[in-house]
């Protein structure tokens, strides 16, 4: 009876961890933002559906309210985990933002890109740290994560590291979690799988990019030519280092993300390369 009730909490468990496994491919939905623009956000949702996405993240709901938003997609059986909402919303209509992102039900709200002059510098990252960490505050009482996408231009130097240390530094960990970019990481010349494991645990969702073979790396622009967006797998990205790391130090949701004009040809492409390599 003993050995059955332990066989019977084991099985319950191993389902458990497989509905959380942290292996699904999901999409952001910036990849398809020509596509929402022009045929709208129903066809555009469609197609996502058709790719076999369970999972997105939202950049924007296309002059649909959060609510309408939520509507559609759930029509379509995807799940919105998370969503990127503009640095001078953080900063000035916070309320909101925790308000949209209860309406959408995602369990992590964003930013992509920290306003700054032509060079980053300690003052902008400061301030930045400091508006992520109220914001991520009022978040958490929701039950929403905040985090930060880096976008290649914090890697400025700074003292023995960089401003990105600074920033991981001042931002409280209990507030503020980090998305990993792994274009934006390789462009501005680091390391994936190092900075994974420097931060580990703070990096809770990564985007899934290649940048196509040749181009060279060690910018701090944090721009790039758009059609640099390749295939997964077919450019300069040390995947099996990078997903080892990955699992191994905390990220939850995977997302790819492709800004080329040629993303809905190559999204499919993309989402047979992570299906080889253990991802659903």
């Amino acid at each position: 009876m003993k050995f059955t009730a332990l066989l019977l909490a084991l099985g319950l468990a191993i389902q458990i961890q497989a509905a959380d496994a942290p292996n699904a491919a999901g999409l952001q939905l910036y990849s398809l933002r020509s596509q929402f623009t022009l045929r709208g956000v129903p066809w555009t949702l469609d197609r996502v559906k058709e790719f076999g996405i369970k999972e997105v993240e939202l950049a924007g709901t296309y002059n649909l309210s959060a609510d309408q938003f939520k509507a559609e997609l759930e029509q379509r059986g995807l799940k919105a985990v998370s969503s990127h909402f503009p640095y001078d919303r953080y900063k000035n209509d916070l309320d909101n933002v925790v308000k949209d992102a209860k309406t959408l039900g995602i369990k992590f709200a964003g930013c992509a890109w920290i306003n700054h002059k032509d060079s980053f510098d300690e003052a902008e990252c400061r301030e930045a740290a400091a508006v992520f960490n109220q914001a991520g505050e009022a978040l958490a009482k929701e039950g929403i994560t905040m985090f930060y996408h880096a976008h290649g231009f914090e890697f400025e130097p700074y003292g023995d590291g960089t401003l990105f240390d600074l920033f991981m530094q001042e931002t409280k960990p209990e507030f503020v979690s980090v998305q990993m970019d792994v274009l934006w990481i390789v462009f501005p010349g680091q390391d994936p799988a190092k900075l994974l494991e420097k931060y580990s645990g703070r990096w809770k969702l990564m985007h899934l990019k290649d940048l196509k073979k040749g181009i060279a790396t060690g910018s701090l622009s944090g721009k790039t030519d758009v059609a640099n967006d390749v295939v997964l797998g077919t450019g300069q990205m040390d995947w099996a280092s990078i997903f080892a790391a990955a699992r191994k130090n905390g990220i939850q949701h995977y997302f790819i993300e492709d800004e080329s004009p040629t993303s809905m040809d190559q999204i499919p492409a993309s989402l047979t390369f992570l299906r080889a390599n253990g991802f659903e």
